[in-house]
């Protein structure tokens, strides 16, 4: 779900815990449509909020969306443990001397001729009266 652009916690956006119902969902989203009422307050910033909002709600209203967030969530949640642990337990990394700077290569690929694109051909323009 990241792939969205989504950078906050969908839940967060809405005010509601990762355990709430549909119903409960539903509730928060109208009540915060309710404050940013993108009809009475014409901002960009409350535009964007109303945006972020939408798209929670979207997310979080279909069982199968929502599993498939849930499921990144926690697997972003795990990751995270697992490296706050490692760091704990895993010594420090060796200091290496920084490397002289390679020139960039440069790499040519034929893979045949290319063929030239056809020309594009347009007629004159015929406008038809609509018949009555």
């Amino acid at each position: 779900m990241q792939g969205r652009g989504q950078g906050a916690d969908l839940y967060s956006v809405l005010g509601v815990e990762s355990s709430a119902t549909a119903e409960l969902i539903t509730s928060a989203f109208r009540a915060r449509v309710r404050e940013l009422r993108p009809d009475t307050r014409v901002d960009a910033a409350t535009a964007a909020r109303f945006g972020e909002v939408r798209e929670a709600y979207e997310t979080l209203r279909d069982p199968v969306l929502r599993a498939a967030y849930d499921q990144v969530l926690r697997a972003a949640y795990d990751q995270t443990r697992e490296r706050a642990y490692d760091r704990e337990r895993a010594p420090a990394p060796p200091v290496r001397p920084a490397r002289p700077a390679r020139p960039a290569r440069r790499y040519v690929v034929w893979l045949g001729t290319a063929r030239p694109e056809p020309a594009l051909r347009v007629g004159p323009v015929r406008w038809e009266r609509a018949s009555r």
